[in-house]
């Protein structure tokens, strides 16, 4: 029997374009955050990268703080749409903060201005609007297919906004002034930018009623958990630890990505690369989402196309590093492209799989939680993201890299041809180890067998 549809064309693409908001953040931050404090304000990068390393450990527990207050949220807007829409509000303030450190601040105040922003941005703001919006894939629909649908959409304009940011930002900083104040106002026109399009795809989709949502379930009564019952729900929850695992890789492997940004400048001696390895990024990417759909129906659920996919990109990432010490830029992107279009199916059904975690706590637990549940997309970006820009400003530091100085030792030199070629493998061999794994899709079947339940009941 085919499942219910919930949602037209406009619902998805609606839905899907909130992704501009959030990469037009995290693109912009972790692309440049560390070398407009590094080469524009001056700070020191292992000073920095310490700065970020506590900043995560201090907002470590607001992940499954925003989903649990998401679950127990009950207004007219539904239980996620108002955290992703006014939590963006901040979001957009403390972006523009992290690129507008004061120049006229002694270094301790602007190390402190910087620290404070950045923790407020990714601890309060940034948590409650991105596990808002991803909670959404699980409230506007009950469709398998169109959560899969969603998630494409979703990051094929995450893709789409973070290779525009990537392509365009340095030559837009340099037509603004190449200065302190030309970084601050590309920071301000991003955001207005982000907090447009969220209000919007906000207000594309609506959440289904709490008793639609809650359809088939064993008991009439919802049960009441506190945040330490909702922890020990997720940590029960194997699934849950996977993709909070692979969201942390994925987080590490985009920042050393991001690095490329000092591997083009000081080892291929052109900054202007960065924009084209963009392309052989997020092309490829974006290709594979439009066909993600298809594939996940052809190949009849996610888990064989999730390793596939991760077993091509681990060998167009091997293939890099040998163009790379080739010398050869063309076969670099080339490769770059392969391993893209392998990581692309697990991006576009990864919110999918969620949905389907969420489930197994339903079918082995006996609760909803998936607001909680999807704390684990903020809770990778943040300590991914984080320490991964925080790992990028150690090794630099510990390699004797000044971002200020025109000429680098060969010691920097080699430790970005190993951030940019090496550690991307290495988290990529890491993702594909944890998805052979990942067969939540059939352990849930096997479940519902065992207790009786019809695929079509579940679902629904």
């Amino acid at each position: 029997m085919e499942e219910k549809k919930y949602l037209k064309w406009y619902n998805k693409i609606g839905y899907g374009s909130g992704d501009i908001a959030g990469n037009v953040v995290y693109a912009f931050l972790t692309s440049f955050v560390m070398v407009y404090l590094t080469d524009t304000i001056g700070l020191a990068s292992g000073i920095v990268g310490t700065l970020i390393a506590v900043s995560k450990l201090l907002d470590g527990f607001t992940d499954i703080f925003f989903g649990s207050m998401i679950d127990k949220t009950h207004s007219k807007m539904g239980k996620a749409r108002p955290w992703m829409l006014y939590g963006y509000i901040g979001c957009a303030i403390t972006l523009v903060a992290c690129f507008a450190v004061p120049t006229s601040l002694g270094r301790t105040a602007q190390y402190a201005w910087f620290f404070i922003a950045y923790t407020l941005l990714n601890g309060v703001f940034y948590t409650a609007n991105n596990i808002a919006y991803s909670a959404l894939t699980s409230l506007v629909t009950k469709n398998s297919k169109e959560r899969v649908q969603m998630g494409s959409y979703r990051f094929i304009f995450a893709f789409s906004t973070s290779l525009l940011i990537q392509a365009v930002t340095v030559g837009f900083v340099a037509k603004c002034g190449g200065d302190a104040a030309a970084w601050r106002m590309v920071a301000i026109i991003y955001a207005v930018i982000g907090l447009v399009v969220n209000t919007i795809s906000a207000l594309s989709v609506k959440e289904l009623p709490e008793e639609e949502l809650n359809e088939g379930a064993t008991t009439g009564e919802e049960e009441k958990y506190g945040l330490v019952q909702a922890f020990k729900l997720l940590v029960k929850n194997k699934f849950y630890l996977m993709i909070c695992g692979t969201y942390i890789l994925q987080q590490l492997y985009s920042a050393m990505i991001g690095a490329g940004i000092y591997y083009m400048t000081w080892v291929l001696k052109n900054k202007n690369l960065f924009g084209q390895f963009a392309w052989a990024v997020n092309i490829p990417l974006i290709i594979a989402l439009i066909f993600t759909p298809t594939l996940v129906g052809k190949w009849n659920g996610m888990y064989k196309l999730n390793l596939r996919g991760y077993i091509l990109a681990v060998i167009g990432r091997a293939l890099v590093v040998v163009a790379g010490y080739m010398g050869s830029i063309p076969l670099m992107m080339a490769f770059t492209a392969l391993a893209a279009l392998g990581q692309g199916p697990w991006q576009g059904d990864r919110n999918a799989v969620i949905a389907s975690c969420s489930e197994y706590t339903y079918l082995t637990q006996g609760k909803r939680v998936d607001g909680t549940m999807y704390s684990c997309t903020s809770l990778g970006v943040k300590i991914g993201g984080g320490i991964g820009t925080a790992v990028v400003g150690w090794l630099l530091e510990l390699s004797g890299y000044v971002g200020t100085h025109a000429v680098q030792p060969q010691s920097a030199l080699n430790m970005m041809q190993f951030m940019y070629l090496w550690l991307p493998l290495i988290f990529d061999v890491l993702i594909m180890f944890i998805l052979s794994r990942m067969n939540v899709e059939e352990t849930n079947v096997k479940l519902k067998k065992e207790k009786g339940i019809t695929v079509e009941t579940a679902q629904q």
